[in-house]
This record gives C-alpha cells, structure tokens and sequence, in this order.
C-alpha cells in the first residue's frame, strides 16, 4: 500500500543470478553446436583410395553417356581423338570442390598458353545424383566463372554412375556433411586411356601442364612416384590433413569455440562471485 492507500503493482523482480545465467544459455548452445559440428576421423580411406586411382592409370574408359548443361545428351567417346581433362565435383560442396575448379581453371589456362587452345578438352562431371542435375552443374559452372568453350560440366547418368567413377578409380563416401573423395584430375590421352593422375588442391603447373604435354608431342613418360605426396598436399574434398592422417584444424572454427568457452568461463565465474557475495551478505559462510 502507498501513502495514499493505493496499492502499489510492481514487476516481478528477477534474481541477478538468474538473469546473468539466463543470459550465458545463448553462449553455451552456441558453443555446443559448434562442438558437435566439430569433425570426427575421415570417413575415406585415403591410401585405399589412392591406390585404386593409380590403378586406374592405363585403364580404357567405358563410351558412357552424359548430359550437359544445357540438356544435351554427350558421350565420352566424342572427346577421342584429343587429350580429355576429368574432374568430379558434387554441387552441394561449397568450399573445396569451388575452390579446386578454379585452381583447375588456371591450369587449364595455363596449359592452353603451352600447347594452343582447343587442344585438349575439359569435363567436370558431378557425382552426387540425384543432385547433380544438368541445371546444377551449368550454375556451378557460372558460379566459378568458367567460360571455356571447351570445358563440359557433365551429369551422368544414375544407372552408370558406379562403373562411371570405377573406371576412374575415384572412390567417396557418404559423411554427414557431404562426401569424403580425393581431389584428383584425370587426364586422359586420345585413345581414351587414363594417362596421369594429378592430385591435391592446389598442385603445381608442371605436374598438369607437363602430362599434357608429352601427350602433345606423343612422348609419354611414365608417371613419378607417390613418395612424400601424403605430407605435401592435401587430397581430400574435406579438411582432411593427409600429413597426419587427421582432420586438419580448422583455425577460424576453433577460434570461434575458444572465444566462446573464454566468455563461457567468465560467465561461470561471475554467477559463482555473485553467489558467495549473497552467501556473505546473507550471513552464511562461503
């Protein structure tokens, strides 16, 4: 009651604990999404992978049947006669597999200075059907500005797909977040026979631009071997880090997870001075 007789109406108070913990909650699911978002181990078995596509090296490649960009239907055997670039990607992927494409790009651009435009031919096919469709892949094309008038972005089709990527030795597998696969660039010579295999992220001129080469001049070579090539590059479609067998960090995720757990800590220790000052003040020992 006031001065007056009137009754006093007041807002329900919130206790400071409560409203300081009320306001961490944000924070702590923050911080556990991320957490469980972090990666587990690699759900591709990189050395297995690497030994079917090397394996595939001299392999023919079945006449199979694709679908372009723009609904049309192309075979693999119309690319006979030049050497032919492969690549596989699945659209979904919007980091690697955008990444690689445009480092390909300047390879390609590269080697087209080396050898003359319109040499050799270009397909990224992509392998997440039913995904991957020819609209798809003509929007990832534009997405990394390819313009190339000799580089195909290719969807297979679903009854063929296996054989398809067997005959390549690429291999990938299903992850939560997409699909474990190597970064690998096929080259194949004239004939149809996969001549080199090139990997990794960010690989170097000569290993492309050299392959392409020989095949211009009819001096193949035998391919170098795979020594050291697991602590140099990185060969997954993920953040895989073949150096130590290990999901590389990822640095801005982890920064992010130890700001949180930093702010998260404050937090806790905030309501625990809070709580042992109301203790005092209540007369209880803290």
């Amino acid at each position: 009651m006031n001065a007056r007789g009137g009754r006093v109406h007041r807002l329900p108070h919130r206790h400071p604990l409560m409203t300081r913990i009320a306001a961490w909650f944000p924070m702590l699911g923050a911080l556990t999404t991320l957490l469980v978002a972090w990666p587990a181990d690699a759900a591709l078995d990189t050395k297995a992978a690497l030994r079917e596509s090397q394996a595939a090296i001299g392999r023919a490649i079945g006449d199979y049947r694709l679908t372009d960009a723009e609904g049309k239907a192309v075979r693999l055997s119309a690319f006979r006669g030049k050497p032919l670039v492969v690549s596989f990607v699945y659209t979904g992927c919007f980091q690697i597999c955008p990444t690689t494409t445009k480092h390909l790009e300047q390879m390609v651009q590269q080697a087209e200075r080396a050898i003359g435009p319109g040499t050799f031919h270009v397909a990224t096919i992509g392998f997440n059907l039913p995904f991957d469709t020819p609209e798809a892949m003509g929007d990832f094309a534009r997405k990394q500005g390819v313009r190339n008038a000799n580089w195909w972005f290719l969807s297979p089709e679903a009854k063929t797909l296996d054989a398809l990527l067997a005959d390549f030795g690429f291999l990938r597998e299903a992850t939560p977040a997409g699909f474990d696969h190597l970064l690998q660039v096929s080259i194949v010579d004239a004939d149809g026979r996969i001549y080199r295999q090139v990997y990794g992220d960010s690989f170097d001129a000569p290993q492309f631009v050299g392959a392409l080469l020989e095949l211009a001049q009819n001096a193949p070579r035998p391919a170098q071997g795979l020594s050291g090539l697991l602590s140099e590059i990185r060969l997954l479609c993920t953040v895989y880090d073949p150096a130590s067998g290990k999901y590389r960090v990822n640095y801005a995720i982890l920064i992010e997870i130890l700001i949180g757990a930093s702010v998260l800590l404050v937090g806790i220790t905030s309501v625990a001075i809070e709580w042992r000052r109301r203790r005092r003040v209540q007369g209880t020992p803290g």
